[in-house]
């Protein structure tokens, strides 16, 4: 199965970097304009049992993907699982790994999988690479701004 992985350094604690994803607005600044998404519905936070639902597209077809928050460490990770959605698999671990220095490593893993097997694969690979590395480049220069300045 494909892995995508975003590692940013933040000059910032990991408290901050944490704190920062815990924010009420958080998912909604980290949602880049361009995918036309919207929020439906959110409950809790960022622990498990965590769900949030998001209407979103994939060209010009709607697309609605319900995630699961599955495991959380306070202050250090917090993951979400897609249980409908557009991909056959998605778990997403959002870990922020003190660097040493007072700053975080804020990365981004994410395991997933295209429908229809080698044949999603082959015709949409390239296509959800680019995606996922223009969002988590736009989440990660986001969240640098935001907890780098305040």
């Amino acid at each position: 199965m494909p892995i995508f992985e975003r590692r940013t350094r933040i000059q910032a604690p990991p408290e901050v970097v944490f704190a920062f994803h815990e924010r009420p607005d958080a998912l909604r600044m980290l949602m880049p304009p361009w995918e036309h998404a919207r929020i439906l519905e959110r409950s809790g936070g960022l622990e498990e049992g965590a769900r949030t639902v998001i209407e979103t597209y994939i060209g010009p077809i709607k697309q609605r993907l319900v995630a699961v928050h599955t495991a959380y460490e306070k202050g250090r990770m917090f993951q979400d699982t897609v249980v409908e959605g557009p991909f056959a698999r998605w778990v997403h671990t959002h870990t922020m790994e003190p660097d040493g220095e007072g700053g975080t490593f804020l990365v981004d893993h994410i395991d997933y999988a295209l429908p229809l097997g080698p044949l999603g694969a082959l015709f949409g690979g390239a296509f959800a690479r680019r995606k996922l590395e223009k969002m988590f480049t736009f989440r990660h220069a986001v969240t640098k701004k935001a907890c780098e300045e305040g």
